[in-house]
């Protein structure tokens, strides 16, 4: 009986954990955004008109903060299941709709492990680089694709978790913690 609450406990612990980093990357995300609106102003600026001069640090600036929103929006996509999805079974039960659910996030999973697995090796060998026009390390750039698979593979963990317990019978979670913002 207590190993059962202890695991609920752990399970609770780890569910705020997770949903506050969730929290921490929509912010992140949003400030990233709000960001990448003046680097790109800048060169629309300095391209069309003469008030300013034309600013080189401003399309790194722009590709570095733009690939870093892609792979934290998809992050993002991940853990709110938002992403592309298309209806093509009828109307399921919620077992069978779990176990479709369920292949899907283990394909994605296995994403995941290639993003980590690759990434790594991608960041490896930018660790001595830098960027031509603002002499940035590039493994700041690269490190994107690791963080965003090691994110996807947590997510999707829980995500699975909820899944097995619907196919097994169980509550997938307590009320208010369900991951799934699919009706």
């Amino acid at each position: 009986m207590t190993l059962s609450v202890d695991n609920a406990r752990g399970r609770s612990v780890w569910r705020r954990i997770s949903a506050g980093y969730h929290q921490f990357l929509c912010g992140l995300l949003a400030a990233m955004l709000a960001i990448l609106i003046i680097p790109v102003t800048l060169q629309i600026f300095s391209r069309f008109t003469s008030l300013i001069p034309h600013y080189i640090w401003t399309e790194e600036m722009a590709r570095f903060l733009f690939v870093w929103t892609i792979m934290i929006g998809s992050i993002v996509g991940v853990r709110e299941s938002a992403h592309f999805d298309v209806d093509v079974w009828p109307r399921l039960s919620p077992r069978r709709d779990a176990g479709l659910r369920l292949f899907t996030r283990l394909c994605m999973l296995l994403v995941g492990f290639v993003f980590v697995w690759m990434g790594v090796e991608f960041t490896e060998q930018a660790i001595y680089r830098i960027s031509e026009l603002a002499e940035l390390p590039l493994w700041i750039i690269h490190l994107a694709w690791p963080v965003a698979g090691a994110s996807w593979l947590l997510f999707l963990g829980e995500q699975i978790y909820d899944d097995l317990a619907v196919l097994l019978g169980r509550s997938p979670a307590a009320p208010g913690e369900t991951l799934d913002a699919r009706p």
